[in-house]
């Protein structure tokens, strides 16, 4: 807890590794909104008094806050503080002093609902990371805020241990940014830091989808791939858009990269395979590969945007997700319907190429009357009506593929009996002659 942001990070420490399970906090929420409720209770105090309000006075202000954080630091040791500042301002009737007392449980009061704004993530890191409170070892607080004594006690609430002493909240950041320094250097050998990625990662696929290859809270370094292909036929190039974030519709995300794999070899659609490799190193740097499988073409991009992210940006990316989720689910599923629908509509028209003449006029009059209203209606946004015409196409492609296979299924039936028929007199005669 610092001056002006929270975190909460879950560490798993081994014999010279460091592992980063989950990350969360709140970059709103920090040792500077302490101070302000004091100046705050201060300058509503002196009001009621004295009719001023020091607020107006930007040079009385800035001594409050002076005299606010003062306060704070006196109140994590003792139970009460003196704030005095003479001359603070000064009216008709000559210079104005500020005298008053400020208890530890007034201070306690004025900022109860900051203490509580920790909880939430706290209690997120320990889900993103599947850990029970009861396996936490060791509470370490970092942060010059964490020696309020209110602050402690919640730690004290939350994991039922005592929070650890043995490093200076004030310098343990600086202590471990140079650690990771060294270690980055190639200087410091025997510790090693195993971070986590912010955001989730991925591409967009058909109907502005994202698809996630490696999930949020995910340790780095890694190594992800996934197959892909194409969405049309003969189609020769793809495009890859790189995405990072919460919500599963690729324009509500943060675009990393783009680039473009071509020279595929036309084929059907569906039929080309194409690998993307996400490879995330220790320093968050992000190299995205695009390979076609059969003539071993490929593409590639360097990412080192990702690892600038403001903490910010991440708290207001998560929390956009979890605002968003009711209708991100609906343009999921619609988009999922729609993907759904365009594939069935696609696999019936080529069945009804592949068959040709062998279908019935009238079948296959009714079929693409089917297709027909199932492609337009996947234009829209009325699901019910794409789910309910992506199952009648579904269940007349399936009525021809089994009067299909009847039809096939006859001749075979008849040349079998008549080679039956024939075996069989072929044995009786035989039979008679040897009697």
């Amino acid at each position: 807890l610092g001056g002006g942001t929270f975190d909460v990070s879950l560490l798993e420490v081994g014999e010279g590794v460091v592992e980063v399970k989950a990350t969360n906090g709140d970059t709103h929420l920090g040792g500077d909104d302490w101070d302000q409720r004091i100046v705050i209770y201060i300058a509503e105090e002196y009001k009621k008094e004295h009719g001023i309000d020091l607020r107006e006075d930007r040079q009385a202000l800035q001594r409050l806050r002076e005299a606010a954080e003062k306060a704070k630091v006196e109140l994590s040791s003792v139970t009460e503080t003196d704030i005095n500042l003479p001359f603070i301002t000064a009216d008709a009737s000559g210079p104005k002093h500020l005298t008053m007392k400020l208890t530890r449980s007034k201070f306690d009061q004025l900022t109860e609902d900051l203490v509580d704004r920790i909880k939430e993530p706290f209690k997120a890191v320990l889900k993103d990371a599947n850990v029970k409170i009861e396996n936490i070892d060791e509470v370490v607080l970092v942060g010059g805020a964490t020696r309020m004594p209110m602050v402690q006690d919640l730690v004290r609430e939350l994991t039922g241990k005592e929070p650890h002493k043995g490093v200076n909240p004030d310098e343990v950041v600086s202590i471990g940014a140079a650690i990771q320094g060294g270690v980055l250097a190639g200087e410091v050998k025997d510790v090693l830091l195993l971070d986590v990625t912010p955001l989730s990662l991925g591409v967009e696929t058909l109907g502005g989808v994202m698809t996630t290859l490696i999930e949020r809270n995910t340790t780095i370094p890694i190594k992800k791939a996934e197959i892909f292909s194409t969405a049309e036929d003969n189609q020769t190039a793809v495009d890859i858009h790189v995405l990072q974030g919460e919500r599963p519709m690729a324009p509500d995300n943060m675009t990393l990269g783009r680039f473009r794999l071509e020279g595929i070899p036309p084929a059907p659609r569906g039929l080309p395979q194409v690998e993307v490799t996400f490879d995330i190193d220790a320093n968050g740097i992000i190299n995205v590969k695009a390979q076609d499988k059969a003539t071993g073409k490929e593409q590639k991009v360097t990412i080192t945007a990702s690892t600038n992210l403001d903490k910010e940006d991440v708290e207001r990316m998560v929390q956009e997700s979890k605002s968003h989720a009711a209708d991100d689910r609906k343009r999921r599923e619609l988009a999922g319907a729609r993907n759904e629908g365009d594939s069935l509509a696609y696999q019936a028209e080529k069945a009804l190429r592949d068959l040709g003449e062998k279908v019935p006029a009238k079948d296959r009059e009714q079929i693409e009357e089917k297709i027909t209203e199932l492609r337009e209606v996947i234009q829209g946004e009325d699901l019910s009506e794409i789910k309910r015409l992506t199952e009648e196409v579904n269940q007349a492609s399936h009525a021809l593929s089994q009067q299909m296979y009847a039809q096939e299924a006859e001749p075979q039936a008849e040349a079998t009996d008549s080679q039956s028929s024939a075996d069989d007199e072929e044995v009786v005669e035989g039979e008679f002659r040897e009697a």
